[in-house]
């Protein structure tokens, strides 16, 4: 599918993948709604790219809803929605000193991390449904969620996070059939380690990445969210990848601690 003319939404698209994925899919023509809570950092940066800024909880329905509609007012249409807004808290399931996990903190990981990326996929993808069909093969748009290795082999202390995660990868095929019907597909990225700002800077923080790095065996280093981008402007306009899960990890396995 070709990218050129096309609206987009990205939730969290003000800092990290999201960001790198807004500037990537602006780059190759489209108009994108950066749906995310920093209101600085995402109206300069959807000013930077031609791009639209709105302040989007991804867990509240009407601020989802208008980010949508504003992808649908910029008059292009519809085509691309990616999910990449999330949260982390690690956490035991029984602390080191005997106290049970957060169950506050648990239920805000999977709000935020899985039923915010429902919401955006479910809202999204009836918006993109109502477009006209790119293709005699009756494609409509893609939505492409982002979860993590993590969703596959979590590690201490990810209780909450794996649990979100590998909901989002459990949803992707039966997604991907349910809504095959109008046109639209789904896929699922789960990255493992990527540098990002979280990691600061400094001599400390390059020790500490390069220990995060250390198992991964090849290419040994984290990856970067440019390549993220890159592999979602990939799938998005490869038209027979659906209902998928992709690895995009440098072969990491993620060990117990």
């Amino acid at each position: 599918m070709n990218l050129n003319g096309t609206a987009a939404v990205v939730s969290g698209g003000a800092s990290g993948l999201g960001e790198a994925t807004v500037r990537d899919l602006a780059a190759h023509g489209a108009t994108v709604v950066v749906a995310d809570l920093n209101e600085e950092r995402g109206k300069a940066l959807a000013d930077e790219v031609g791009g639209v800024f709105v302040r989007t909880d991804v867990v509240d329905e009407n601020q989802v809803a208008a980010a949508v509609d504003a992808a649908v007012a910029t008059g292009k249409p519809l085509r691309v929605i990616v999910n990449s807004a999330g949260i982390a808290v690690a956490a035991r399931t029984v602390g080191r000193d005997g106290s049970p996990h957060s169950l506050a903190e648990y239920r805000r990981v999977i709000e935020i991390n899985l039923i915010g990326t429902f919401n955006l996929m479910r809202i999204g993808a009836a918006a993109i449904a109502k477009t006209e069909p790119v293709d005699a093969d009756g494609q409509r748009g893609v939505v492409i969620n982002t979860a993590s290795v993590a969703g596959i082999e979590g590690q201490t202390g990810q209780v909450a996070y794996s649990a979100s995660k590998g909901g989002i990868i459990g949803m992707t095929l039966p997604a991907a059939r349910d809504l095959a019907a109008v046109g639209v597909r789904v896929l699922t990225i789960c990255p493992g380690i990527i540098e990002t700002p979280i990691y600061g800077s400094g001599p400390e923080a390059e020790a500490f990445k390069a220990k995060l790095a250390a198992p991964i065996p090849f290419p040994k280093r984290m990856g970067r969210a440019d390549e993220f981008a890159q592999l979602v402007r990939s799938l998005v306009e490869n038209d027979y990848m659906n209902g998928e899960v992709i690895r995009f990890d440098g072969a990491i396995r993620f060990q117990p601690k």
